[in-house]
């Protein structure tokens, strides 16, 4: 018995970034497609920027304009698209103006005139703009032998059976089939449209019918710029893992991303920073007084920080920009700060989806073993544990809480990871402080209780830790080194948060003074031992 063997059907790439992996690979070769849609929408700078794409002078591009716009008129403004090549135009890219001919000859010449052409050239693609016109020159001239309807069935018709991949340009579709023959000899017909909401105007594409392809279904956003159309902790966090980071304003969300991505870096992984409030520049400055050198990480191509702020932002796009950016460093960890910004930064058409949005966002990237930290500003409350204003955290694998406690007088930063799939994490609350060398954990706050109401004090029974004579800085250089067990200067530099220097030398030669540490020198190298007890 012989095997059943399905024949590929051969592809052409559309030139338009995402449309390909829309229509599941790009446009199946030889087949006869509608494009539809409203006034300015894009219709025609799709089929310009299909035509430039595939247009050589073996297998040139034939533009028909039938009572449209002139070619001259449509090249001024095409023009101005980075796609339009000027040297294709009349050698591999030809625009014919059929428009006096309909209007003396009428349909039975134009269609003539159309098949003369087709076969004199065997282009490669074939556009007729547009639908409309040919409505029009048939009202206003003697069609002749065939009416209008005759007319399009054997336009349609003629389309399918020549070599070539062919486009038919129209204002709208009508979407019963018996009104309209051109939908059903279509292979493809694709929809485009603008819709105003509120202060923004949003395009958008739709495959609605594409014979042989597995397109990707839904409404999908698109742009018209100068590219033309652009379609759109236990032992560690697990890797491709989406990680959600709540607090409120100034608790430390975007160091901990900052020293994500710098932890990333050190670890061969390359990073991408997507930000929606604060700009680059600001945002790399920060980084720099952390000690976080990002600037000399975009410079080696293995960090990128992209900056997403127009308020008519579609998720599609934000998607894309995110996408390439992961795609030219070769990421494995992406930081998105923040949703709260990335909400605002969209058109308010797409906010009533943003839950599903952020879903596919988060999604497209953890699916190719990226790991993901998303930070959220949130309004702290005494009374519940808030990760979110919105029921977002289905999304995340792991979600981190940060929260402000009132602790002896002093108002202190707390953390606790809340939720990490696959992995044995602590389920304490812990002291983390802010320093110039990033966000330093402290204590454990397990010994405390109310901290749920903001003012954490001492359970019965419980005595803090005393090390008479001790300043801040000392305390905090013997609470690592408690920690660490030994350590060296630079090791402790790291766990205390202080600068390598005289600051840190001077505590370390005080706490050898008062017998809390002991200094040894081992292969070479001095190491701090502590010889206090464990601090709780």
């Amino acid at each position: 018995m012989s095997e059943n063997r399905r024949v590929a059907l051969p592809l052409l790439p559309t030139g338009v970034p995402g449309f390909d992996t829309v229509l599941g690979g790009g446009l199946p070769e030889f087949s006869f497609n509608l494009i539809s849609g409203t006034p300015g929408a894009g219709k025609t700078t799709l089929a310009h920027q299909i035509m430039f794409a595939n247009a050589s002078v073996e297998r040139p591009s034939l533009y028909f304009t039938v009572m449209g716009e002139p070619p001259i008129k449509m090249l001024r403004y095409q023009q101005q698209m980075d796609f339009f090549d000027a040297a294709k135009v009349g050698t591999s890219v030809h625009f014919v103006d059929l428009s006096a001919l309909a209007l003396d000859s009428g349909l039975s010449v134009v269609l003539e005139r159309i098949i003369q052409q087709v076969e004199a050239l065997n282009p490669r693609i074939v556009v007729v703009d547009s639908f409309q016109a040919f409505e029009r020159a048939a009202t206003a001239a003697d069609t002749g032998p065939i009416n209008m309807q005759s007319f399009t069935q054997r336009l349609a018709v003629q389309l399918t059976i020549w070599q070539a991949t062919t486009f038919l340009i129209g204002e709208y579709v009508d979407n019963t089939p018996e009104n309209n023959p051109v939908q059903t000899v279509a292979d493809g017909i694709f929809v485009v449209s603008q819709n105003p909401e509120r202060n923004s105007v949003v395009r958008k594409l739709q495959v609605v019918k594409s014979r042989g392809q597995d397109t990707m279904p839904g409404l999908h956003t698109v742009r018209i710029t100068r590219a033309g159309l652009d379609a759109l902790v236990g032992g560690g966090i697990p890797m491709g893992d989406a990680i959600l980071v709540s607090g409120p304003s100034g608790s430390g969300k975007s160091v901990m991303a900052t020293q994500f991505i710098a932890a990333g870096f050190r670890a061969g992984e390359p990073g991408v920073i997507a930000m929606f409030e604060e700009h680059p520049k600001e945002y790399v400055r920060r980084a720099q007084q952390l000690g976080i050198d990002l600037e000399s990480m975009q410079q080696q191509g293995k960090v990128e920080v992209i900056y997403v702020r127009p308020l008519d932002l579609s998720p599609d796009e934000t998607l894309a920009a995110i996408h390439e950016a992961v795609e030219r460093v070769g990421a494995k960890r992406v930081v998105i700060d923040s949703i709260s910004g990335f909400e605002l930064a969209l058109a308010p058409t797409y906010r009533e989806d943003f839950r599903e949005s952020l879903y596919r966002l988060v999604g497209a990237l953890t699916g190719k073993g990226i790991t993901v930290l998303v930070t959220m500003e949130i309004v702290q409350s005494y009374t519940d544990l808030r990760f979110s204003p919105y029921v977002i955290s289905f999304l995340a694998d792991d979600l981190i809480l940060l929260r402000y406690v009132e602790l002896a007088g002093q108002m202190r930063k707390s953390l606790v990871v809340v939720k990490m799939r696959n992995s044995d994490h602590s389920k304490d609350l812990w002291l983390y402080e802010i320093t110039d060398r990033g966000l330093i954990m402290r204590e454990s706050l397990q010994d405390y209780k109310g901290i749920g109401t903001g003012a954490a004090a001492l359970r019965e029974g419980i005595h803090p830790a005393v090390h008479p004579g001790l300043t801040k800085e000392e305390l905090s250089v013997l609470r690592a080194l408690i920690e660490l067990g030994e350590a060296t200067v630079a090791a402790l530099a790291q766990r205390s948060g202080l600068p390598e220097g005289g600051g840190l030398i001077a505590a370390l030669d005080r706490l050898v003074r008062l017998t809390y540490a002991l200094k040894l020198e081992v292969d070479g190298r001095t190491i701090y031992r502590a010889l206090a007890h464990e601090m709780r």
